[in-house]
């Protein structure tokens, strides 16, 4: 096990009726705040009017600053940045899934910076400087509520490129399972999707091999959100199966499942990331697609550690480690389509002549990232597994 410092700053409230503590956690913080959120479907399932009661009640302000898109987008967070700015508010607060949170992010980041926030995903500039951010979650997926991670899509340059600082961690995340009581099942498999896509870019990309307590601690994350996946979408109100998603996802990335294993890339998010920029996808229904293709291809290289996986989730023995390695990502993606989700770059109406260009956008994120060996020849191999 390699070297690690291990440090969340994230203050977690977890478990039903917790949404009305949001006023007087924010009140510590700050007297006004931007309230950054999606589509409005907040407003339709009362959560929205629980937020602004509890504000309202705890005597802080806020300026809204809603229309957060499924892939948060460079202009709408400029927008929330002047808005920030204009008003002058002491922070922001998050209320939706990853992608609100994301935008709410770069707000934070760029409402006190001397340059445009894009720098900061570009990895030209460092952040230096954010302001305080507040989460209710609503949607199990990102774990953007316990991390300092953001992703957006500049859709000028139709590039989405993400970024991590340590001062864009949420200072609180309110985690309630019964909020997400009315997210769709096609949204609750993608989020479900994309959880265990973050605990897969750790397991599989690891450079420490000797890291038992890892693998176990990210082998049994992935068995319990497929678990609780399943629950969920045979009963939407599923209290336990709802929790069990949540803090599944929220746990999959908040570095504790990274810890000790030395670097680690994020390639398969990598290449999905040039999906969504292109096509606008989904972020875990591209995620269904990339995965499975990018397993064919590692499996090619290291079919040890893919069968190791089928063995240890999926009860799979087929005796030879390729034949194995083969049997685990066929049972992954059937679990996927089984799901709802798309498996296929031709279920997203991507066809094979589109390949060349994904793999050219892609490669802008790879160099940000410093994933090095993934040449273009490598992204388009991996894309040809995806059809």
């Amino acid at each position: 096990m390699r070297n690690f410092v291990f440090h969340n700053p994230t203050k977690i409230i977890f478990g039903k009726n917790t949404i009305p503590g949001i006023g007087a956690e924010t009140a510590a913080l700050a007297r006004k705040v931007l309230l950054v959120y999606g589509s409005g479907s907040i407003k339709a399932n009362g959560i929205h009017r629980a937020v602004t009661a509890s504000l309202a009640a705890a005597g802080v302000s806020w300026v809204e600053h809603g229309g957060v898109r499924s892939n948060p987008v460079l202009s709408h967070v400029h927008e929330g940045i002047s808005l920030a700015v204009r008003e002058k508010v002491d922070a922001v607060l998050a209320v939706g899934g990853g992608s609100v949170i994301d935008a709410a992010k770069a707000i934070c980041a760029g409402a006190p910076a001397d340059c445009d926030v894009w720098q900061f995903l570009r990895g030209k500039k460092g952040i230096r400087a954010a302001l305080p951010l507040l989460c209710v979650l609503t949607l199990a997926a990102s774990g953007s509520e316990m991390n300092g991670g953001m992703v957006i899509t500049n859709e000028a340059t139709r590039q989405k490129f993400g970024t991590h600082s340590g001062l864009l961690y949420p200072r609180v995340s309110i985690l309630d399972p019964e909020a997400t009581y009315s997210v769709p099942p096609d949204y609750s498999a993608w989020g479900a999707v994309d959880a265990i896509s973050h605990v897969l870019e750790f397991y599989f990309t690891a450079r420490e091999s000797d890291v038992e307590v890892q693998n176990r601690l990210m082998e049994g994350l992935i068995a319990a959100i497929m678990a609780a996946c399943d629950r969920v979408l045979a009963d939407p109100r599923d209290y336990q199966g709802r929790a069990e998603l949540m803090w599944g996802a929220t746990l999959a990335l908040n570095g504790l499942t990274g810890a000790g294993l030395g670097m680690v890339g994020f390639p398969m998010h990598m290449i999905e990331h040039s999906l969504s920029a292109l096509y606008d996808v989904p972020h875990g229904a591209g995620l269904a697609v990339v995965v499975p293709g990018w397993l064919r291809w590692h499996a090619q290289q290291e079919p040890a550690k893919v069968a190791r996986l089928g063995r240890m989730v999926f009860g799979l023995d087929e005796g030879a480690l390729p034949v194995t390695a083969t049997a685990t990502i066929d049972h992954l993606r059937r679990w996927f389509a089984a799901g709802g989700c798309p498996t296929s770059l031709s279920q997203l109406g991507i066809g094979a002549a589109d390949i060349p260009a994904i793999a050219d956008n892609a490669l802008g994120l790879a160099r940000v990232w410093r994933l090095k060996e993934y040449s273009k020849e490598r992204i388009v191999e991996i894309l040809q597994h995806c059809q």
